[in-house]
């Protein structure tokens, strides 16, 4: 589950700083993503059930 307001970043997202992924916020009723990279930069918001839809194709790919 995804905590409001705190951006949360993947166990998968490498060595080093672990700057090398994306990261998620929820936002009700939707779900934000920025670049933890550059987190100040652009945020991109999803209605949560199109995000939900997107994690899970991305589940079922080989």
């Amino acid at each position: 589950m995804i905590t409001p307001d705190i951006w949360q970043k993947s166990s998968f997202s490498g060595g080093g700083q672990g700057d090398a992924c994306v990261e998620v916020a929820h936002r009700h009723p939707h779900i934000a993503i920025r670049d933890s990279k550059v987190p100040a930069h652009a945020i991109l918001t999803f209605p949560a059930e199109a995000f939900t839809l997107f994690i899970d194709g991305l589940a079922k790919q080989p």
